[in-house]
């Protein structure tokens, strides 16, 4: 046959096709490539000791050194009622353990406890509510010891649905007891140079929205009153990304906390390894981008890995690089 409808050479067909799927890949490779080039954002990548199986099966040591080889510019300590930082240690304790970082290289992003709720700053119980003040004061001094500017403080809780021995404290006198604790702690925190940084929890019934930790926060007047923005204990009900932009130059630090929507277990497992949840992260960042943040995000997890522990601790480390445009 001839004219138009001749067939062509099945090899031309085949070569034409190949050279045509060639060039369409690699445009959209190109454009794909410029599309998928990452932003990167100036802040601190951070670890809280929880995440590491401590004291159990690792030593303080261990994981700072950890923590230094997965690329953590810093770690979070957490200060207990036993353990290397506790009241059992004093100014010469913490200083080695200063010395103990500043040898391995890594930074101490902040102090952080549990404390605060088997001691809340606004318990009933006079005997809790005084022992919560006197931990607090002993924390702050602990920090500045240590040589770190960033103390977590939980300033109250109308409620703590996890603990059957606290009493609920009605809004207007958990309101009072936690603006009293605080301004009490505020003179001896303003001498030793430690910011009090007061966190947004989950569940506790207090400072449940950014008005009311902005109307907080500004209250006291001071550089040392100052907000530790947790992203994932809002996310049940609200959006980290809109609470940053309110809070703006207040946030002085970060704990990324990953969370997923996709159960309704209200406890500590709804927190997940960071990026297995449902944050925004992308709008996240960018929301801190526009404050100007600059400091430490501390990825805070409560369940170290039984088995290889320190691969919790580097697949950390990589979502972060990639959270930062890194990678």
């Amino acid at each position: 046959m001839s004219g138009p409808y001749m067939p062509m050479d099945r090899r031309k067909v085949l070569a034409g096709s190949a050279m045509a799927a060639t060039a369409l890949l690699t445009g959209a490779g190109k454009e794909e490539a410029a599309v998928a080039k990452p932003r990167r954002y100036a802040m601190k990548k951070s670890i809280n000791l929880w995440a590491f199986p401590y004291p159990e099966k690792m030593n303080l040591e261990q994981c700072l050194r950890l923590a230094k080889s997965a690329g953590f510019d810093a770690v979070e300590l957490n200060y207990d009622l036993d353990n290397d930082l506790s009241p059992k240690s004093g100014a010469k304790e913490y200083a080695a353990i200063r010395a103990l970082a500043d040898k391995i290289g890594i930074q101490i992003s902040g102090l952080c406890s549990f404390l605060f709720w088997p001691y809340p700053l606004t318990a009933n119980d006079n005997a809790k509510r005084a022992r919560g003040f006197e931990l607090a004061a002993k924390m702050t001094q602990a920090a500045h010891d240590l040589g770190v500017e960033n103390l977590l403080v939980v300033p109250g809780a109308v409620n703590i649905p996890w603990r059957t021995d606290y009493e609920p404290v009605p809004n207007d006198v958990c309101d009072k007891r936690a603006r009293e604790a605080v301004a009490k702690l505020l003179p001896n925190a303003e001498k030793l140079k430690v910011k009090l940084n007061i966190e947004n929890i989950f569940f506790n019934g207090y400072l449940m929205t950014p008005g009311e930790m902005i109307d907080f926060v500004d209250s006291y007047k001071s550089e040392y009153v100052k907000v530790h923005f947790d992203t994932g204990n809002i996310m049940m009900f609200q959006f980290p990304e809109h609470w940053i932009k309110m809070l703006g130059k207040r946030i002085q630090n970060v704990h990324l906390k990953e969370y997923t929507k996709k159960g309704t277990d209200y406890s500590l497992e709804t927190f997940r390894p960071l990026l297995d949840g449902t944050t925004n992260w992308p709008a996240v960042m960018e929301s801190f981008e526009q404050t100007g943040y600059r400091g430490y995000l501390t990825f805070e997890y409560f369940h170290p890995y039984s088995h290889f522990p320190e691969a919790l601790i580097y697949q950390t480390a990589d979502s972060l690089d990639r959270l930062l445009g890194i990678k």
